[in-house]
């Protein structure tokens, strides 16, 4: 512990946020940047090296999160950032995109707010990268071994990177154009500027990694040809399959998923379409799915100029503290928040865009097959039941669906080849190693993720 009595003496004060007015005319993170370490320095002082961390539980990596707060509250940013990297291979990334369950789990958060370690890991890793402490780490030996990774989002990256530093000859098939998987199509530039991805790529590059873009496993690249050229393969291919919303209208010219849409403005953002191909510029939008991808969405129709923009939650709105069922150090308590995409429409149209308890029970469409309205009807909180006679239509040009993922796509040529099966939750069987399952035998060395 820095200060013994830096969480009674210092009160919890996040990094500041660009205004919401300069934010929507830009593409940039939301977060005034690196001018703050002063603030972060002393907002680390107020953690108080636990001896019990639950921040350590909260978190899904098992940050050593303590440790790294004391190096952060003494400006040792090299120290503290070999010690966040022992358990992160990508904290650029986690410190702009995570939830920040280790916040919940704070014991700070027990009586008081917890310590902003989301902010803190962000800038432990950019300071370190501006610092130059963020070097390649070449494998010193090479084993003969070669391993093939099947998808370059998080999950195939960090194996990636891990494989390649033990020794490992690593190819990376990526079937899109640019590597990058979630990180890069996903999610939005305001919350992850692609720069800090292209720099952990190019680190990756110097160690070793190989990557194949353009290359769809299974379909352009024969995967039982691929399993046999490779001593191991990882498949971190992502929870791809959206959830569908089977309502009637649901076919109709202007419904789409969330992550067609995000893709499609992040391909913009890329530079390589001049237009989306799917755009809520100048258009009514209805956002259905009350999550962080449905955040997304709202950030994207507000800066790509949407006429007006409604956010639909079918969960009721939580109230400003945990409940009595949820106690600490529980994660992902039910507690209202208010994202910056939700500030930025508050402060563009003077109201929080988000309506509670409610669900589309139809989409309504013209003549020409474009939808036109979204009916919702409000249900009961506790089972979601519809109420009713509380219908009411919303007037809608572009309707989005963000309501989660059921898991990878399987049946696909690629699962087929490598004896890929769903366990229970939609994800693929394995075992208590990583290593595929199935009814049948799997060929020895396919693992997933």
């Amino acid at each position: 512990m820095t200060d013994p009595f830096g969480f009674l003496t210092t009160p919890r004060r996040p990094v500041p946020a660009r205004p919401s007015g300069e934010r929507l005319g830009d593409w940039h993170e939301v977060y005034a940047g690196q001018a703050l370490l002063p603030l972060v320095s002393g907002q680390a002082r107020r953690c108080m090296d636990c001896g019990v961390p639950f921040c350590h539980g909260g978190c899904p990596l098992g940050n050593l999160i303590p440790e790294w707060n004391v190096y952060a509250a003494h400006d040792d940013w090299c120290t503290a950032s070999e010690r966040l990297h022992a358990t992160n291979n990508f904290p650029e990334f986690t410190g702009r995109v995570c939830p920040a369950p280790c916040e919940d789990a704070c014991v700070l958060a027990l009586g008081g707010e917890p310590v902003t370690i989301k902010n803190v890991e962000q800038a432990i890793a950019d300071e370190a990268w501006a610092r130059g402490h963020v070097r390649a780490h070449p494998p010193e030996r090479l084993t003969g071994r070669s391993v093939a990774v099947v998808g370059s989002g998080p999950a195939g990256l960090a194996a990636a990177q891990q494989l390649t530093r033990a020794g490992h000859l690593v190819t990376v098939f990526e079937r899109s154009d640019r590597v990058g998987g979630l990180l890069r199509y996903g999610i939005p530039a305001f919350k992850l500027e692609k720069r800090h991805l292209d720099r952990r790529i190019a680190q990756m590059r110097e160690e070793g990694t190989r990557f194949r873009t353009g290359v769809a496993v299974g379909t352009d690249l024969d995967a039982t040809a691929m399993r046999s050229a490779h001593d191991a393969v990882i498949v971190a291919v992502g929870a791809t399959e959206p959830r569908e919303l089977a309502v009637p209208g649901r076919e109709s010219e202007g419904v789409h998923q969330a992550m067609e849409y995000l893709t499609a403005a992040n391909r913009v953002a890329e530079g390589d379409r001049a237009r989306p191909s799917v755009t809520a510029e100048g258009r009514r939008v209805v956002i259905i799915g009350g999550g962080d991808t449905g955040t997304d969405c709202l950030g994207t129709a507000l800066r790509q100029g949407a006429a007006s923009v409604v956010h639909v939650d079918v969960k009721p709105m939580a109230g400003a503290s945990r409940r009595e069922d949820e106690p600490w150090p529980l994660v992902h308590p039910r507690i209202h928040r208010v994202s910056h995409a939700h500030e930025e429409a508050r402060d563009r149209d003077g109201d929080d865009p988000r309506v509670f308890c409610a669900a589309a029970v139809r989409f309504e469409r013209d003549a020409a097959g474009r939808v036109e309205a979204v009916c919702l009807t409000e249900v009961d909180p506790s089972d979601r039941a519809p109420r009713p006679g509380t219908e009411r239509t919303l007037p809608a040009q572009l309707v989005l669906l963000a309501l989660g993922f059921r898991g990878p796509r399987h049946g696909t040529p690629l699962t087929a080849a490598l004896g890929l099966v769903p366990d229970d939750r939609g994800n693929f069987a394995r075992t208590a190693g990583f290593a595929a399952r199935a009814a049948d035998p799997v060929p020895e060395g396919v693992f997933v993720a």
